[in-house]
């Protein structure tokens, strides 16, 4: 018995080094190929602190009236995949920025919560430098896209957060997968939106699927309740991860920045 305790321990403790020094790679799955803009999208270059270059895909709003929304995608693909969901704002007037991370969709680097953090801002940025204003600009987080969103949400003054499939924070969404392991002890990206999410004071969209087997809808519904007036939720009964889109995800976003600019006109 003690030899299979000891052989035991042995393998736990290979397997939680193992775990803390390839973490990264079960946290972000990159398609590192470029897109073909086969789309009009105006081609936008950012340079890192670091020195590396990164683009991504812009689409100026074609009514000057309506802002734009800064889209940070998910922690798989590229932003090539995430067209289909900014067509229906595009066709609406409204302005998008597809930002691409580093490592994703043909830009060199390696993916991390604080380079994304930095990057960010630096797509913010390229969008002031092009006149727009921090409250004519929507900041949209898919998945974990929306540790991004929330992050810069709660360091400017943007027209309203948009956060579709969101999370409380990532150390509660590999503790339920990883509950063997010390998660917390171990996590070096936490994206803590829960700690975030009440300083922010701008309106609030969150969009989640009861049937989500990535992020649990309860992870969503925690950072909902934590989060200040004025917000909405709205939830998807057979909606999982992926497919929000397909249940009319698009109309329902449309008819919260359309409620936007009633407000304000």
């Amino acid at each position: 018995m003690i030899k299979f305790l000891i052989t035991a321990s042995i393998v736990y403790v290979a397997l939680v080094a193992f775990m803390y020094l390839k973490q990264r790679s079960f946290i972000y799955f990159p398609d590192k190929t470029a897109p073909v803009n086969q789309y009009g999208a105006e081609i936008v270059e950012i340079e890192t602190n670091d020195g590396l270059k990164l683009r991504s895909w812009y689409f100026k709003a074609r009514d000057p009236t309506k802002p734009t929304l800064l889209y940070f995608h998910g922690n798989a693909g590229h932003y090539g995949y995430r067209i289909y969901k900014a067509s229906p704002y595009i066709d609406n007037g409204y302005g998008v920025l597809l930002a691409e991370y580093r490592g994703y969709g043909g830009n060199a680097g390696d993916p991390s919560e604080d380079a994304f953090y930095k990057d960010g801002r630096l797509y913010l940025q390229w969008l002031l430098d092009k006149g727009l204003s921090e409250d004519n600009i929507i900041l949209y987080g898919e998945s974990i896209g929306s540790g991004t969103a929330t992050q810069l949400a709660s360091e400017v003054d943007a027209k309203a957060l948009i956060l579709e499939t969101p999370f409380s924070s990532l150390v509660d969404v590999a503790s339920s997968i990883y509950f063997f392991m010390p998660v917390s002890l171990l996590l070096k990206d936490r994206y803590m939106n829960i700690d975030k999410i009440d300083q922010i004071n701008m309106p609030l969209l969150i969009l989640h699927g009861h049937e989500d087997g990535t992020i649990p809808f309860k992870f969503a519904q925690k950072l909902y309740d934590k989060a200040q007036q004025p917000k909405e939720f709205i939830e998807f009964k057979s909606g999982n991860h992926n497919n929000l889109y397909e249940y009319g995800a698009a109309l329902k976003i449309l008819e919260f920045m359309n409620s936007l600019e009633e407000l304000n006109p």
